[in-house]
């Protein structure tokens, strides 16, 4: 992608109305733009991103089992009064009517309507488990939308739905996606750790928030240092082996984990002081088992071995995927700009030719763009007339896990630089070599 014709709207000074450092940033990059209060456009460089964060989303879910639907923006608000919600949810919820004066809504989540589509197919336990999720735009009426996407009125989102005989099928659903969640938060480069989080009414302990470390999160963590460095399940993790996930679930909850509001002090004391790591987090997922809540009211049973029916026992699974970019930037930024995990980036490299139009430069840079390419690297080719230090800062604001700059001098010496954006780390090398190297780090 040549950068002369690639959209990337750059803004050199801060904006005021950016209050963090990741609102702050995907400004300044060009990643969003800001259509009303908490609602926002994706632009080129921001989408790329958020198509990346999805994917790795959809592959783990898959891998652990469930299945991708795609359901409505607008809902019916009787499906809403079935489960008696719709008076109760409060001003957060958009309230329509339609031409033919019918109450709708845009849709906060979807507990509701995949119920309804449980009930509509489902009868036998042979068909269980099942778990059904989507990824799509959900709307929730803010009294303050603030920080960007991290905490806007319309916002993507991942919500899964698991559905299950009993409690104990219930709870291996639970522990599945739990796995799924690890993984998927390792493959973004972030650490993500998982915190006991409050289940309400319903009780019990399958309540989980998974919780970034970051200075600037919203709230006050606590946890033990072990979690630092346990090890993420493999790709090679059996999801079909509920004795094998359970484990994996036991070892990632024994330390203490917990926010502010779960926060015990008596069993904070009793963890070893020289392990204890007292912080602020950013929530980034939350899976919760709620039971019967939803299909009792709206009548989704199954026959159960026993002949007799069941009203099925049900958990959600949320991520965020665009309020999941504004963490990572949180959690990886440097004065100059985003750093991004590689997984995520945009790019995996910017390419800056320093000397548009002159043969050498053009000519090496051609190579490098066709090279990289070729490897399965993306490339953005910055082929502007650009002063080299605007050239800099843009591709240190962007982020891209390396830079290959390419200068009349390198090329008269047969070779090109090229940058590790989160070490700085320099190394020259000859056009082949650079391209060989990168293609290793992809």
């Amino acid at each position: 992608m040549r950068l002369s014709r690639y959209f990337l709207p750059i803004l050199k000074e801060n904006p005021r109305e950016a209050d963090i450092v990741s609102h702050r940033l995907m400004l300044r990059a060009g990643m969003i733009r800001q259509q009303a209060a908490g609602s926002f456009s994706w632009l080129p460089l921001g989408k790329r991103v958020l198509d990346k964060v999805n994917a790795i989303i959809r592959e783990e879910q898959n891998r652990a089992g469930a299945q991708e639907i795609l359901m409505p923006t607008i809902q019916s608000a009787e499906l809403w009064r079935e489960s008696g919600r719709y008076d109760d949810y409060g001003k957060e919820m958009l309230r329509i009517q339609d031409r033919h004066e019918r109450d709708m809504l845009f849709g906060p989540t979807n507990e509701e309507m995949v119920t309804d589509i449980f009930r509509s197919y489902v009868k036998s336990y042979k068909d269980l488990p099942l778990n059904l999720y989507h990824i799509q735009w959900k709307f929730r009426d803010e009294v303050r939308p603030r920080f960007g996407v991290m905490r806007s009125r319309e916002f993507l989102m991942k919500d899964a739905y698991s559905f299950d005989l009993d409690y104990d099928g219930a709870k291996a659903a639970y522990n599945r996606m739990f796995v799924s969640y690890l993984r998927t938060f390792s493959r973004m480069g972030l650490q993500a750790i998982p915190m006991r989080a409050d289940t309400g009414p319903i009780g019990g302990d399958l309540s989980h928030e998974f919780i970034i470390l970051a200075d600037t999160g919203e709230s006050a963590v606590f946890c033990e240092r072990a979690y630092l460095d346990m090890a993420v399940p493999g790709a090679d993790v059996n999801y079909g082996d509920d004795g094998e996930i359970a484990g994996i679930v036991k070892a990632w909850t024994t330390p203490y984990a917990a926010t502010d509001e779960m926060h015990d002090e008596k069993a904070w004391e009793a963890a070893p002081i020289e392990g204890r790591v007292s912080a602020r987090g950013i929530e980034v997922g939350h899976i919760f088992h709620f039971g019967t809540k939803y299909s009792k009211p709206m009548g989704a049973k199954v026959t159960g071995p026993d002949g007799k029916e069941h009203f099925v026992s049900m958990g959600s699974y949320g991520i965020g995927p665009s309020r999941l970019i504004a963490a990572i930037i949180e959690a990886s930024h440097d004065e100059a700009g985003i750093i991004w995990p590689k997984a995520v980036a945009p790019f995996d490299a910017v390419l800056i030719n320093m000397k548009a139009g002159d043969p050498g430069c053009d000519g090496a840079c051609a190579r490098l763009e066709t090279g990289l390419e070729n490897a399965g690297l993306d490339v953005l080719h910055d082929d502007t007339d650009d002063r080299a230090g605007a050239k800099f800062a843009t591709a240190d604001l962007i982020g891209a896990p390396w830079q290959v700059i390419v200068g009349p001098r390198g090329v008269a010496a047969g070779e090109v630089e090229i940058k590790n954006r989160k070490t700085g780390a320099r190394e020259s090398l000859p056009v082949e070599a650079a391209i060989n190297r990168l293609a290793q780090e992809k």
